[in-house]
Formats: structure tokens, sequence, C-alpha cells
């Protein structure tokens, strides 16, 4: 029987599975495809799973299920979220998986426990997007003119990381979370789009939010949304080795 794996946690979290030696239902919540959640307990952890069958599609009402599961299981403790379509083979291939991780993942609980993921999305002008845009050499051009247009398309774009640099370290005094993870991408209508992830203590939330209102007034010159708190999903190390099959798809 194949397993689709949601996240792992504490064996200690869920007091009925403490009594017992092979995986019972876990009522609170359906998965993909409104399969039956299992708690499977593997030595102190919690691996939480439903059956899997090749013929479920995992499409975006999929994802979402996937993300919903892991949402209900963080409210009462502490996760590491697997990939969207981790799936293993049988009964085997998890407990291999769970055996030979088994120090990460307790290590990552420790790490973990009591904390959350806050998530900012930062929306700025680009700086000087059509001198980028014209500074691309283009492969037809040759000699001193294509070195020109290269040097000035790098110069341009170093300029760009320097901004999106200054303003992620702006975002880092003011919210100073415990971690933080970081992307920058430009987006059609021509601004910078930053993604922040940022890690902080659970207690801490309410007084995240109150800094997250007062950025939104004094950085006027930016665009900002906020939503959480999540499941630690930008701080989980890699979760399986070879031997559980992912099929392919981003959460």
């Amino acid at each position: 029987m194949a397993w689709y794996a949601y996240c792992i946690s504490e064996r200690q979290s869920f007091p009925d599975l403490l009594r017992h030696r092979k995986p019972i239902p876990f009522e609170a919540v359906s998965g993909i495809q409104d399969n039956q959640v299992f708690l499977y307990p593997a030595s102190d952890l919690a691996v939480i799973v439903s059956e899997h069958s090749p013929l479920d599609p995992l499409n975006q009402k999929a994802a979402m299920d996937h993300a919903r599961v892991i949402a209900e299981c963080f409210k009462s403790s502490t996760v590491l979220p697997f990939r969207f379509g981790t799936v293993f083979a049988d009964d085997e291939a998890l407990r291999r998986s769970i055996r030979s991780n088994q120090r990460q993942f307790l290590a990552n609980i420790d790490r973990l426990r009591g904390k959350a993921e806050m998530h900012l999305k930062v929306m700025l002008d680009d700086c000087c997007p059509d001198q980028i845009r014209r500074a691309i050499p283009d492969p037809g051009t040759v000699g001193r003119q294509y070195l020109t247009n290269l040097r000035e398309s790098a110069s341009l774009q170093r300029e760009r990381q320097t901004k999106a640099r200054a303003v992620s370290v702006q975002m880092h005094r003011m919210f100073s979370p415990l971690a933080e993870e970081v992307s920058c991408k430009r987006t059609d209508a021509g601004k910078m789009l930053l993604d922040i992830a940022h890690l902080i203590e659970n207690k801490c939330i309410e007084r995240y939010q109150n800094k997250y209102s007062s950025a939104s007034v004094a950085l006027k010159d930016c665009q900002m949304q906020l939503s959480g708190p999540w499941p630690p999903y930008h701080f989980v190390h890699r979760l399986t080795r070879s031997s559980a099959h992912s099929q392919a798809m981003s959460a």
C-alpha cells in the first residue's frame, strides 16, 4: 500500500498514538480526495499520511488539501511539512526513510518548537527597468558594442540587487525575526517583488502584526501584504531521501 505523506510531528503530541504500534485514524481532518488521514507511529515520531492510489490526481485542489491537513496538525503540534506530492511506495519505504533521517527530524522539531512562519510580500518600483531592457546584449551584436551593453546590463542588475537587499535589510531590522528566507523577482508590471518568510516565536505573533501595521504606514514607497502564522515551510530541511517518490509539483 502506498502512503501519501503530509508532515511529521512528535508522537507525544497525539496521546492516543502512544498506546498503538500501528497507524490509527486521525479523525480531526480528511486528506486528499477526502481520504482518511492516519497517524503512523515511527519511534518517537508520528507521520501524518493517507492511503494513496496512482489514480489520485495531484492537482491544485490536492495542493490545497495538502496544506489544509498540515495547518490542522500545526494547531496542536510542531510539524515538519513534506513537499507536496511526496509518496512512499509502501510501509517499508516509509519506515526506512524515517529511520535514516530520524536524528535530523528530531533536531528540526526541537529547533522549530513554539515557532511559526510569517509571510511578507513587498512590492516596490524597479530601478531603471527601461535601461536594463535596453542594455541586455543582442546576440547579433559584436565587438565593443556587445561588451559595452554587457557591462551596462551587469551594472544595472547589481543596482537592482542592491535596492532589493537594502529593503530586505530594512525589513529584518524592523521585524527582528529568528531566521528569514528572501527571494526577489521582477513582475510583468515592471515592479520588483520581495517574497520574505520570517520565523518568529508564537508568543510574538501579535507584536509582529503590530510592527507590520507600523511598517505599512512608514514605508510609503512599498506595497506590503502579510499572511500567517503558517507552519514553518521555509525553515525545514529536506525531509526525504530517495526512498520517497516525489511527484513534482511545487507547494
